[in-house]
Order: structure tokens, then C-alpha cells, then sequence
């Protein structure tokens, strides 16, 4: 072959076999290379390495392991700007609170044994001075005798009777200031009938209605009792209509509402008939206020009342156990039978003697 068929930029040694680094080293050591017939590539002792540097070594295989998310531990807590004194705050608030209902438990508790070693308990309403000859007539104790959750529904009706009380009292200084301005102007309207109601609605309906309604619902509430409830139910509606009545002010009617108010503005032009028109008319915008708390009240009493299963027929039935188990009734009874039986004995013994 001629060198024009040779490649000039060809490695010179790449077609020389000894050319090779690893079996130059061999023929240099002096080791002896068998025959490809008598190689054995099990025996440790035939096997020349190709070049001195040792073989890289690689990693053991890992098993695959999937990341959980609850492995990784939680962040660590940063508590909030401001968050330690809010909870110290929150924290005195709930031991506070504990603190009075443990004190009022505990308060509840020595007024109980109190009652039960004393067996009878002090009047203490009206809470009247000791000067007074007249004693309290009720006791009476919210807290104590009425159950939790219907504590702030009596009381709700215990300040209905307050306001209501005071508006008969305020109902009664302006029908005296009502008599003089008409008696000063010489105005007809039957102011001195005003008057004079007002004064017997004051002094005849301030302890009615507490007897006859606000003792009902307190004896409904402290005993589950459907016949108070029944009672409650029909005078505190009379109550709400008289309220009605009051509110309107018909002349003569025994309180100054809204007509009285308006037909004293309406009568001279003079400033007094006006003022005190405009005092009447706020009077009887209070009653209108009162009238709408009442029928308010009513529903919300009705409601809880319907809750509880009550019914008619219940009521009838404490209202016969009350009277059959009633002490006075029994002598009453008693009594009577008695004077039957001897008027029956002694008929039959003087019919005797007569044959």
C-alpha cells in the first residue's frame, strides 16, 4: 500500500497494539499472559488490573423512603404581639367570675340552711324601715328561690311592676298640675274626675298589681305551677288593656294620655294649657312604651310556658289538689260535715222520743 492511502492526521500508535499504557506496564513487570484458551476469570490470580488507580467505588443502593409530613417536626410557637396580656387578662376575667358565682353559691347555700334549721323565714317585701308599724307582707328573694335560668325573666317583670308603679305616681302629679292649670284658666275638661281617679288608680293598683300579677308569675317560676301561670296569663293581660287605656287618655278616664294632652294644647293659646298639654302627651307616650314592653313580656312568658308542656288540664288539677290539700278548706270541710252529722243525729233522736 502506498502512503498516499494512509491518513496524515491519524493517531500513528492507534493501530500499534502494544501501544496501550496497561500492557506496556505488563510487559515491563514481567508478567506473563496466558492464552485467551487458559483464561479462567475465576481465579483471582490470573486477572492483571489494566492500569494501577483502583476502581471507584459506589454507594450502597438506599431503599426508598417517602417523606411523610408529620415526620418533620412542628414550627416552633411564636406567640403573638400582645398575646400574653390578653390571656392574663382573659385568664383574671374567668377567675374573677368564678369567684363570685363560688361566693354566691356559697351564699345561696347558708340561706338555705338558714331557712331549713329556722323553719320560717323573715317578710322582707315591701322592705320597709323599722319606724314603720306596718311590717313586710312577702319574701322574697330572686336569687334563692328561682330557678337560674328563669331569674333574669322575673326580674325583667319585677321592673315592669316598678315602672309601672311610677307612672301611676307621675300619672297622679299631673292630674294635680292638670286640676290647677284648668281650675286657672277656667277650662272645662273634667279635670277634677281626672284627679280623683288618679289618686284611688295609685293607692288601689300599686299593691294590686304586684299581689295579682307579679306574685303569679314569681310562685309559676319558684314552683312550676301552670294554675299561677293560667292567673299570671289573664290579669297581666287586663294589665296590659288598662295600660292601653292610660296611654290614650280619654277625658274623665282617671289618667291624662293622648287625647287629654292634645285637646288641652289645642284649647287657648296661652303657654300654660300648652306646657302642661305637652307634659300629658309624654305621659302618655311612657304608658304606650309600657303597654309595648307588657305585650312583649306576655308572648315571652307564653313561650317559655309552652316549652315546658304545661297545659289547661294541668292547672286544673293543681288547682283541685291545691284545694282538696289546702288546710283551711279541710276544717271548713270538716266543720260543716260535723254540723251535719249532729243535725242529723239529733233530728233522728228527737223523732224517737216523739213515738
Amino acid at each position: 500500500m502506498s502512503d498516499f492511502d494512509s491518513n496524515p492526521f491519524a493517531d500513528p500508535h492507534a493501530s500499534n497494539p502494544f501501544a496501550d499504557q496497561s500492557v506496556r506496564q505488563a510487559s515491563q513487570s514481567g508478567q506473563k499472559v496466558e492464552s485467551l484458551d487458559d483464561f479462567n476469570p475465576f481465579a483471582t490470580d490470573q486477572f492483571v488490573a489494566p492500569s494501577s488507580r483502583p476502581a471507584a467505588t459506589q454507594p450502597a443502593p438506599q431503599p426508598a423512603v417517602l417523606q411523610t409530613t408529620y415526620d418533620a417536626p412542628p414550627p416552633a410557637y411564636s406567640e403573638p404581639i400582645g398575646g400574653s396580656q390578653a390571656s392574663a387578662d382573659y385568664l383574671n376575667s374567668r377567675q374573677e367570675e368564678l369567684e363570685r358565682k363560688a361566693a354566691e353559691l356559697d351564699r345561696r347555700e347558708r340561706a338555705m340552711q338558714q331557712n331549713v334549721l329556722t323553719s320560717t323565714r323573715a317578710n322582707n317585701f315591701p322592705p320597709l324601715p323599722s319606724i314603720v308599724p306596718v311590717k313586710p307582707c312577702f319574701y322574697q328573694d330572686i336569687s334563692i328561690e328561682i330557678p337560674l335560668q328563669f331569674q333574669r325573666i322575673v326580674r325583667i317583670n319585677f321592673y315592669i311592676w316598678i315602672a309601672y308603679s311610677c307612672l301611676l305616681f307621675l300619672n297622679l302629679w299631673v292630674s294635680v298640675a292638670f286640676f290647677a292649670v284648668s281650675a286657672s284658666y277656667s277650662i272645662a275638661n273634667q279635670s277634677g274626675v281626672t284627679f280623683g281617679l288618679a289618686v284611688l288608680y295609685f293607692l288601689l293598683w300599686t299593691p294590686l298589681s304586684f299581689v295579682c300579677w307579679f306574685r303569679a308569675i314569681y310562685n309559676a317560676f319558684k314552683s312550676d305551677s301552670s294554675f299561677f301561670f293560667f292567673v299570671y296569663f289573664f290579669i297581666f293581660f287586663l294589665q296590659f288593656v288598662a295600660n292601653v287605656i292610660q296611654a290614650v287618655g280619654i277625658p274623665g278616664s282617671g289618667s291624662v294620655g293622648w287625647i287629654s294632652g292634645f285637646q288641652t294644647i289645642s284649647v287657648t293659646s296661652e303657654m300654660g294649657p300648652k306646657a302642661m298639654g305637652i307634659v300629658m302627651v309624654i305621659v302618655g307616650l311612657l304608658f304606650s312604651i309600657l303597654a309595648a314592653c307588657s305585650l312583649m313580656m306576655l308572648f315571652r312568658v307564653h313561650r317559655l310556658y309552652r316549652a315546658t308542656g304545661a297545659s289547661f288540664s294541668k292547672a286544673q288539677e293543681e288547682f283541685a289538689h291545691g284545694i282538696v290539700t289546702n288546710r283551711t278548706v279541710q276544717q271548713t270541710a270538716a266543720g260543716v260535715a260535723g254540723s251535719a252529722a249532729r243535725g242529723v243525729v239529733e233530728q233522728s233522736y228527737s223523732g224517737a222520743n216523739r213515738y
